[in-house]
């Protein structure tokens, strides 16, 4: 290398590491997210699978913990972390297909720059698992041709085994890359190569326990996650959220980059085929089934993930190596310059509103309800108010308000979702002694929006009412009532929608 280079990746080691540093001093501030609590139990009793996933973002929590505890850094500590992995498969991948350094370094810092990864790995959810996944995946095809070795099949079929155990959007990488295979005339040798086959039995065994508790579960998370295919009516207006919602999970400048860079592949820009084909199949493959799917039902802005890194390296590319009229130069060359400060600051801003609701003038926004912001506050007063009643358990209608009471009441407490027994298949059932007696019932008070307790239990008394709050906002009001006396048995024990 020479100085100049030696000094860009220096720079970009820096650039990934401060980043990571910065996400985790906003992961001690931040409170968990409900979905974050509900995997932080998984976490506490591992198994193959749970009903909404695999079972990849439970240990990446319990490894966390391990190290840091039961915090918010804990359970987070491991996902921001494994950006450090990520941004090397990437830089290498870039390098390998493209080879050009600036490329490469480019695409590392946009990907760590768009919120997708920047929240997707402060958030803990599937997806962080699953984009360091999706960039091994790219980075060991990449090494296939580089070196034309079938041993490096087995390393994608880990990577892709993997990313299986994240999540069951990675099993879109089989068609994504037999595409491949097929569009590039010196690549088809490998669909009658062994090795092509051996690597895919690595990612089955890799995947198998999730199969074989789903088979113990009657296939219940994959009947769950498969029947999102299933067309019931056409609402065409999903689609519009789309492009509005990656813009801005990719950033703006980070967004335009890549659309211009999948354009300059598309029509035989820079790079060889292989390379070219190989960006085009990842990515395209997994778009157009969720632009098709948003033909019917709408598509959560982070399904995306894991065309991402190929979408960062299209990005370096448009930025790099592709030839523009002056016109497009010139929007390339601001979009390079402003992509990471305005990513950046779109990330502070964020954080700063989540935690704080200031920027708002304290209204409501799309945090406010998600973030469990006022957790901590409300759960030391639903304590008090369990201990002055003498409830020997917390009951919760939903899985959202059941992890933040496990997460936030002290550790140990007695805390049951009665409903949806099958998300908690996995955790040990409460010791029917502490259902037999007093029970504090925590939901949030909505007219009309409760169950008649009164069907259930002979007493039921109101005993506080409890507010959640972000600054001077009410975020949400919790009634919480005493019951007594169950009529049948606490538990519903009524078997999923999947399976009725």
């Amino acid at each position: 290398m020479s100085a100049s280079e030696v000094r860009l990746v220096r720079n970009t080691v820096l650039t990934i590491s401060a980043l990571v540093g910065l996400r985790l001093l906003a992961a001690a501030w931040t409170p968990l997210t409900f979905d974050e609590a509900y995997y932080w139990i998984w976490s506490k009793h591992l198994a193959g699978g749970y009903y909404d996933h695999p079972p990849g973002v439970a240990a990446v929590i319990r490894l966390g913990t391990l190290i840091a505890g039961d915090s918010e850094i804990g359970v987070r500590l491991v996902s921001i972390l494994l950006a450090l992995p990520m941004s090397w498969a990437i830089f290498r991948a870039a390098s390998i297909l493209f080879g050009d350094l600036r490329v490469a370094t480019t695409a590392t810092i946009l990907l760590n720059v768009s919120l997708m990864v920047a929240v997707g790995t402060l958030i803990v959810t599937p997806d962080a698992p699953l984009l360091v996944a999706s960039s091994f995946v790219l980075f060991f095809l990449a090494k296939v041709l580089e070196t034309g070795r079938g041993a490096w099949w087995l390393a994608v079929g880990a990577a892709v085994g993997t990313a299986l155990l994240s999540k069951y959007t990675a099993l879109f990488f089989g068609p994504a890359i037999l595409i491949w295979l097929v569009i590039v005339p010196k690549l088809r040798h490998w669909l009658v190569s062994p090795w092509l086959y051996l690597g895919g039995m690595v990612a089955l065994a890799l995947f198998s326990p999730v199969i074989l508790w789903n088979a113990d579960h009657h296939w219940v998370s994959f009947i769950k996650q498969i029947g999102r295919a299933r067309i019931e009516d056409f609402r065409p207006a999903f689609i519009a959220e789309l492009i509005p919602t990656q813009i801005v999970f990719a950033t703006p400048l980070v967004w335009v980059l890549g659309a211009m860079g999948l354009y300059a592949l598309l029509m035989r820009g820079p790079g060889l085929l292989a390379a070219r084909a190989l960006i085009n199949s990842m990515f395209w493959t997994i778009a157009l089934y969720f632009m098709w799917h948003s033909l019917h039902a709408r598509v959560e802005a982070n399904w995306f993930a894991p065309v991402y890194p190929v979408f960062a390296i299209a990005a370096g590319v448009a930025a790099h190596l592709t030839s523009w009229k002056e016109r497009s130069r010139r929007i390339v060359d601001f979009c390079l310059r402003w992509a990471s400060p305005v990513g950046l600051l779109m990330f502070a801003i964020l954080i700063v509103q989540a935690n704080t609701g200031a920027l708002t003038g304290y209204h409501r926004d799309a945090t406010v309800r998600s973030v469990g912001v006022g957790w901590r506050e409300l759960a030391a007063a639903i304590e008090a108010t369990r201990v002055r009643v003498g409830a020997a358990c917390v009951l919760a209608p939903d899985y959202g308000t059941t992890g933040w009471l496990a997460f936030y009441l002290p550790k140990g407490s007695c805390v049951v979702q009665p409903s949806q027994r099958i998300r908690w298949v996995n955790m040990p059932e409460p010791d029917p002694a502490l259902l037999a007696g007093k029970l504090l019932y925590v939901a949030e008070a909505r007219p009309g929006g409760r169950p008649s307790l009164t069907d259930y239990f002979t007493s039921v008394e109101r005993v506080a009412e409890l507010k959640r709050m972000r600054g001077p906002l009410v975020i949400e009001t919790y009634a919480l009532d005493l019951l007594e006396g169950a009529n049948g048995e606490v538990l519903d024990r009524s078997p999923p929608p999947e399976l009725q």
